[in-house]
């Protein structure tokens, strides 16, 4: 996937070449994803030609269709090519211009994007000459690159940089190749770290690659476009024995030159899904990492990815880091896209050990990918652990290998190809040209996870909370009453009845309807939740969502709490400890376990506490000084060697309210990150306010390991005073269950990922509030303020423990979220609304009818939409001649419905849908139950519908009108292919493929077995009285291939029709 770079995070100067728009409205440059084509050729025996590069820029061509165009025809999105420092190249440029290099190895190239000012050029140039010999190189000169920009597009050309290379020689005391590129790296990290503190002027500046071994070329181009531009790509000198090359194709962002593809050791063609997360990790090991190879010059590399660079930029960041400090690069690889191990009853012990030492070590860069790597001596590609994206390779007769993210990219004929296969799920490709090899899947994993004995140092070094002896589970509180407890932390009736009673009977949530239309909690008049205000993303059609259940071997709970391990500690003979736990959610025997977590590890795992409660007296405007001063004690407890806090709200009592959990994990959290020390400790949250599955995802998303929720525990137990240890067993699965659907609606498969990925929206909140407590998360929408959430927490508090209510005496709320209620949330369908609209149809009365529209549009009294807070400015408006408008009957032939299904509303209503549509020229849709080939002929004479499809399957008749069409014009196809026959795709007019669930995206759609009739049945091709199941997403679509291949064969079964 393409990437952002260090200058995103700069000011840009009108023409420099990263010319990006600034964040407005709900553009946001930080939300950058696209899709890309990427490939590779390499001759496995090490043999350099210049046919090697001329086949890699034909791969590159043969992508072009991956790629994609702006709205100026020669503006491409990106290409580049990544080859082996072609040495006797350099050696003749040099020459030129009279600089004498050294042999092959004993030099650098660096390519740099330069800004055009002169002025600023030199500037950049007087750093490298100051600080390459203080890091113990030599600086042998510069190169300008020459250029063709005849092919560019006229939007591209005030955008590229200047174009330069620069030399650098090993220093005396450098022993080797691998020492030289580690002092390149470190010197391209001081040198980025002074110019991007100059980046007011600098924005132009781009490192494109700096290697000993190899060297990028790319740019804002279509394929075809690259070669033109650098003539250095065609010298006959210009040799290599691997070109690696990528065209890019971003589906939201903006290109620009560096954004280009290779980076400057992988391609990638994917997302990373838990961006926020990673990053945020690999910045809290600022304090936790050493290495022998970096001694103290460790302390230069930071930060690892600049704030603002994109999902690839940052996994290249993180990858070279780790090949730098010492893991070979495939090791690096499977440390940051491991396969699926936890579930995999195939994999054998010795891999599954080194997955399991490594998981605590790194977080998995989690997401659908196809990624080819390279370090100038090894290249190779390995897939994401759902195998979501692309890659096919093959050898030849005379020792070549091609990957590409397609087959034929390179004409080869049949009788040369000895070997051809695909990448699969998690699995690796490695060619190694120094050995002259192709390292098979099996020997180089098998070969790493022997290097050491990771199974024993488990053993020695692993604890499993479930595992430990119990601990007498704390009593409950008796100073309290359970329900002023409750109260306390807003519950409801309705909590318990529709949310906790039937997670602790059936081990799930129960199923409801996904409709709401009560007032996002910024416009609601009740004091809500903090845990409301969030709203959580879901994958998109390049970037698909899993099926958590069918895919349940990739699936993962397990989370690891507490220090991690050094990152960069590859050969410690005595790693720490770890603590695992199998899953987050923890009962009250797990909490006191990792209370009194000393006792089981002889005092090398220490807990402490911090209460995020504190006096009602001190009103909200103390909120912000008790989070600071948690966040002061988290560190000095982290420094004092504590390795597990525990953040409490256990306290809360009459005189005590508590910080919503959230945001005190998240302000400590964040904290933590910033000074580096979030690795040296793990986080629990021990809270009263979560009880429903959202509200665990969030606790996770912004940082918990682990989360205890011993106030809904206690409600469990009391709903079911019989069978206590079943509910609350069954609760926890439920949470889990929920978890993990949660987790794939954004494509992602471990909770260790998404500990701390962020993957929430924040609507309703203000900008200084998410900025400062909840760092990286999007907000478009702003509202509440720091002290207003603890407003909220206030009159909560106050509620519960207030006298006067008799209501609230001895029972809970109502409620009012899930159904209306006289004391409940205000709802858009009120009892008065549905009455109009039923006595507007029953009695044909359109002034009833206006009565009823004027309630539910209406919002400017009632707030319960956002549209209710807009006017229209009819004063600023200039109105169109009438005689300019397209007629009433024009416009209504744009008109669709939305796609209900028939099983989701009844015969008569989908019908007379279909009817109306077709009457006014519109369009009516299937939904995705199928639709009864009876409707398919016109309306003849004294049809009506009961005689038209049968009277046992129409409860109430309604007369046609000779004509007339039941047939809908549009016809859905989805995962379930409900009701799909080659009968049913040729009479549409457009085919809907329909990705996921539109009203539920990433929950799937369920319908009851007791609405399956006989009648629906027939039509869906099931069995009456049997549920109906619609996947979260659609299982033919896990790519843009994918839906490519499914809009060719629905092409082909009508070729008249749109699809859409």
């Amino acid at each position: 996937m393409g990437a952002t770079n260090i200058e995103r995070a700069a000011s840009r100067a009108p023409q420099a070449h990263d010319a990006w728009p600034a964040a407005r409205g709900l553009f946001d440059p930080a939300l950058e994803k696209d899709s890309c084509g990427v490939g590779f050729i390499a001759d496995i025996k090490g043999r350099k030609s210049h046919r090697i590069v001329s086949d890699g820029l034909q791969i590159l061509l043969n992508l072009e269709h991956r790629g994609a165009v702006g709205a100026d025809p020669r503006a491409g999105d990106g290409a580049g090519i990544l080859v082996q420092t072609p040495h006797r190249f350099f050696t003749r440029k040099a020459a030129e211009l009279g600089i004498e290099l050294p042999e092959a190895g004993q030099y650098a190239v660096g390519y740099v994007f330069m800004p055009h000012d002169p002025e600023w050029r030199q500037v950049i140039m007087d750093i490298f000459a100051d600080v390459v010999p203080r890091e113990g190189l030599r600086l042998l000169g510069w190169r300008e690159v020459p250029t063709d920009n005849a092919s560019l597009g006229y939007s591209v050309k005030p955008t590229e940089p200047f174009h330069m290379q620069v030399f650098i020689a090993r220093g005396d005391g450098i022993k080797d190749e691998d020492d030289f590129e580690r002092r390149l790296y470190i010197l391209r990290k001081v040198i980025s770290n002074i110019v991007y503190n100059k980046r007011e002027r600098l924005s132009g500046y781009y490192v494109v690659s700096l290697s000993c071994r190899t060297i990028v070329y790319k740019g804002m181009f279509l394929a075809d476009q690259l070669g033109k531009y650098y003539p250095d790509l065609h010298e006959e000198d210009f040799e290599s024995a691997l070109a690696l090359v990528h065209q890019r194709f971003s589906t939201n962002t903006f290109p620009s030159w560096s954004l280009a593809h290779p980076y400057r050791m992988i391609c990638h063609n994917g997302e990373i899904n838990t961006l926020r997360g990673n990053l945020n990790w690999m910045a809290a090991r600022q304090a936790s990492v050493s290495s022998e190879l970096f001694g103290s010059d460790i302390s230069k590399l930071w930060p690892i990815s600049y704030e603002g660079q994109s999902d690839t930029a940052c996994f290249d960041n993180a990858l070279e880091f780790l090949v730098q400090g010492g893991y070979s690069l495939a090791h690096a690889a499977m440390m940051l896209i491991p396969e699926a191990w936890a579930g995999n009853p195939l994999m054998d012990e010795e891999r599954k050990a080194f997955y399991e030492y490594h998981a605590s070590l790194m977080e998995p860069w989690d997401g659908p990918a196809a990624i080819a790597f390279t370090d100038g001596r090894q290249i190779g590609a390995t897939l994401d652990r759902n195998g979501l994206r692309p890659a096919r390779w093959f050898v030849t007769s005379d020792d070549l290998v091609i990957m590409a993210s397609e087959a034929g990219v390179l004409p080869v004929p049949q009788d040369k190809i000895v070997r051809k296969w695909r990448l699969q799920p998690g699995k690796m490709l490695l060619v190694d040209l120094v050995e002259g090899r192709i390292i098979s899947d099996d020997d180089l994993k098998a070969g790493l996870a022997r290097r050491h004995p990771y199974g024993k140092w488990l053993k020695r070094t692993q604890i499993v909370l479930e595992d430990l002896p119990p601990v007498q589970a704390r009593k409950t509180r008796t100073n309290i009453s359970l329900l002023d407890r409750q109260q306390a932390f807003g519950y409801s009736q309705e909590d318990l009845q529709i949310l906790l009673e039937p997670m602790a009977t059936t081990g799930q949530e129960a199923v409801g309807s996904m409709g709401n239309d009560t007032p996002i909690s910024a416009l609601s008049d009740k004091p809500k939740l903090l845990y409301t205000y969030f709203k959580q993303n879901f994958a998109q059609v390049t970037n698909p969502p899993i099926d958590s259940i069918r895919e349940e071997l990739v699936m993962s709970l397990v989370s690891f709490i507490g220090p991690k391990p050094n990152l960069l500690g590859i050969d410690e003979l005595n790693p720490p400890l770890r603590l695992e736990v199998s899953q987050p959610v923890l009962d009250f025997y797990e909490m006191e376990k990792i209370r009194h977590i000393e006792r089981y590890t002889s005092g090398k795992f220490k807990s402490c506490e911090l209460d995020i409660t504190y006096p009602v007296a001190w009103g909200k405007d103390a909120v912000e000084a008790r989070l600071a001063s948690l966040a002061a004690q988290a560190e000095d407890a982290v420094r004092s060697g504590y390795s597990i806090i525990v953040i409490s709200d256990r306290l809360v009592d009459r005189e005590r309210v508590a910080i919503p959990a959230l945001l005190a994990l998240s302000a400590i959290h964040q904290h933590l990150v910033g000074k580096g020390l979030r690795t040296s400790t793990g986080l629990v949250v021990e809270t009263g306010s979560a009880r429903e599955v959202h509200h665990f995802a969030l606790l996770g998303g912004y940082g918990a390991e682990a989360v205890h929720p011993y106030l809904a525990l206690e409600t469990v137990l009391a709903l079911q005073p019989g069978g206590g240890s079943k509910a609350i067993k069954n609760y926890v699965k439920a949470i889990g269950k929920g978890l993990k659907k949660v987790m794939s609606k954004m494509g992602i498969s471990t909770y260790m990922s998404y500990t701390g990925s962020q993957q929430f929206e924040a609507v309703g909140m203000a900008r200084s509030l998410v900025d400062k407590y909840f760092t990286g998360t999007a907000s478009n929408v702003e509202g509440i303020d720091v002290f207003q959430v603890a407003d909220e927490a206030m009159r909560v508090h106050r509620a519960a423990f207030d006298q006067r209510d008799p209501v609230l005496a001895a029972m809970l709320d109502a409620g009012g979220e899930y159904a209306w209620r006289v004391r409940g949330e205000d709802h858009t369908w009120t009892p008065d609304a549905i009455a109009k609209l039923q006595h507007s149809a029953r009695a044909n009365s359109y002034a009833t009818y206006k009565e009823y529209a004027a309630l539910i549009n209406d919002q400017s009294k009632r707030h319960n939409t956002f549209r209710g807070l807009f006017e229209f400015r009819f004063d600023q408006c200039k109105p169109v001649p009438l005689d300019e408008v397209e007629p009433a009957a024009a416009i209504v032939k744009r008109f669709s419905t939305g796609a209900m299904s028939l099983g989701s509303i009844s015969t008569e209503a989908h019908t007379t849908l279909a009817i109306a549509m077709n009457r006014i020229g519109g369009r009516s849709n299937t939904g995705e139950g199928g639709e009864d080939q009876r409707r398919y002929a016109p309306v003849k004479a004294g049809e009506s519908l009961q005689s038209r499809l049968g009277k046992a399957r129409v409860e109430v008749d309604i007369p046609l009108r000779e004509g007339d069409s039941l047939k809908s014009k549009i016809k859905q196809v989805a995962s379930g292919r409900f009701g799909v026959t080659a009968e049913y795709l040729a009479s549409a007019e457009m085919l809907q493929i329909k990705i996921a669930q539109g009203a539920k995206p990433g929950e799937g759609g369920q319908l009851p077995g007791r609405k399956v009739s006989e009648y629906i049945a027939e039509l869906r091709y099931a069995t009456p009285g049997v549920e109906l199941i619609s996947p979260p997403p659609h299982h033919d679509i896990y790519s843009i291939e994918d839906l490519a291949q499914l809009i060719h064969d629905l092409k082909n079964s009508n070729p008249e029709a749109w699809i859409s």
